[in-house]
């Protein structure tokens, strides 16, 4: 059974958005052992200087680093990511664990995004969308699309 973690800085505080994400977690007990790790997001002032957000990103990658799963596969979220279709993300969740790495970690990065080194070092880059999405609603589509992708494999009726 695969592995899924889904690292993340920033955590859920509404609670629609705590209520979805535990409804796609119960859902994908069955085709994979799922988490979710959420790291502090840095402070940042009102209207932050690159400098700033550069260090907001070293240390927020720095935590990411600790709490990477060893092994598998990583997956950076990221505008700048390749965008693809549900099945093309189930593929690649099947290609994953073909090529043995039963732990996929994907990441997300809180309001100013990912270290471009933590970018670089991931096996694949995914964007949602060319749209800008707050990161709380990116880690519930994410979750959503998971759950899709192994829906897909089963060939079920959920994704039409």
């Amino acid at each position: 059974m695969q592995k899924v973690t889904v690292l993340c800085v920033g955590k859920l505080k509404e609670k629609f958005y705590t209520e979805a994400a535990a409804e796609y977690l119960k859902r994908l007990q069955r085709h994979c052992k799922c988490e979710i790790i959420e790291l502090p997001e840095s402070r940042l002032s009102e209207d932050p200087s690159p400098a700033e957000k550069q260090k907001a990103l070293a240390a927020e990658a720095a935590a990411i680093r600790e709490k990477l799963p060893k092994g598998g596969a990583v997956v950076a979220m990221c505008i700048e990511g390749k965008t693809c279709s549900s099945e093309e993300l189930s593929r690649r969740m099947t290609d994953f664990a073909v090529a043995g790495k039963t732990q996929v970690t994907f990441l997300i990065g809180g309001s100013v995004g990912l270290d471009e080194d933590l970018k670089r070092q991931a096996d694949w880059r995914l964007s949602m969308s060319p749209m800008t999405f707050p990161h709380h609603m990116a880690r519930i589509m994410l979750l959503e699309q998971i759950y899709r992708a192994y829906q897909i494999q089963q060939g079920t009726r959920y994704h039409k």
